[in-house]
């Protein structure tokens, strides 16, 4: 697999080895031993897939200590923006964010460490949505920042009216009005 670093440390962009032939094609979509070699060491205990159409837009989520979550997210069918935005105090990039399109033919995976806010917006008629996270879902720790914060610069590629979201992401604060609990200082991957 290849590794392509984004301007935010933490964010990584992989692009999996293709093999094709006049069969189709294969590629190994996740090895342990190769991500904790060029990744860092991490160990997957949930498994999620979502279906969304065409102007859905999720996010931007993440779950309170002690339940941080790293995700390894992939597009199976269709395209996705998928985005990250730092949320850790004291971080040089707190606030920035790194959007990458995902889809079933760039065979792109997005790595997303804790102390990041996570979202997606659907760009194609539909998309089915693979993620890896590295602790379970706790609904009592779960939360998120506005996927309609303008000052976050996010184009999520989708005109404001044809976006389509759920009551609850549509409740979640704006980066000014939100008291994060990551901090660059503490290590968030013990």
């Amino acid at each position: 697999m290849n590794i392509i670093k984004t301007a935010i440390d933490g964010v990584l962009i992989i692009e999996p080895r293709i093999f094709t032939d006049s069969r189709g094609y294969f590629f190994e979509s996740f090895s342990q031993r190769e991500f904790d070699e060029k990744v860092r060491p991490i160990t997957f205990v949930q498994d999620n897939e979502s279906m969304s159409s065409y102007g859905v837009m999720r996010g931007l989520h993440f779950q309170r200590p002690p339940y941080t979550q790293s995700k390894l997210v992939r597009c199976v069918r269709g395209a996705v923006l998928d985005v990250a935005v730092d949320i850790r105090k004291g971080s040089p990039t707190y606030g920035q964010h790194v959007a990458v399109e995902l889809s079933e033919e760039n065979h792109r995976q997005f790595f997303i460490s804790k102390g990041f806010a996570h979202g997606f917006a659907v760009l194609s008629e539909t998309a089915v949505f693979q993620y890896k996270c590295d602790e379970f879902y706790h609904p009592e720790a779960d939360d998120g920042i506005s996927i309609l914060d303008d000052s976050l610069g996010i184009d999520w590629r989708i005109p404001t009216e044809k976006g389509i979201l759920s009551d609850k992401d549509t409740r979640h604060a704006l980066l000014r009005d939100f008291d994060s609990p990551f901090d660059i200082s503490v290590d968030l991957y013990k």
